[in-house]
């Protein structure tokens, strides 16, 4: 499913129109990115979490060359499924 796609049924499941579906994933999707990119950590109930990770510097190997390199420090978002999504997946029904 791509972007397209996710806006034609967030719109008909909301009975809103496509464009305001559209502005509804453009501002949802660039209020997590500003979040997550300060720091901070966003949770969605029975969806999951957005939060930032930082990775280590650490050797690698170039796969062409055969040569280490140096890969630097960096900061990557992170997903962690929520456990409804992860029920909903996986076809269980949840525990009651």
């Amino acid at each position: 499913m791509n972007k397209a796609e996710l806006i034609e049924i967030a719109a008909k499941e909301a009975d809103i129109s496509k464009a305001a579906a559209g502005k509804a994933l453009d501002g949802i999707m660039a209020a997590v990115v500003k979040a997550v990119s300060k720091g901070d950590t966003v949770t969605l109930v029975g969806f999951g979490t957005f939060k930032s990770a930082k990775r280590a510097a650490r050797t690698g190997k170039n796969p062409k060359t055969g040569a280490t390199i140096k890969i630097p420090a960096t900061t990557v978002p992170k997903f962690s499924a929520g456990s409804g999504f992860k029920l909903a997946v996986s076809g269980k029904k949840a525990k009651k």
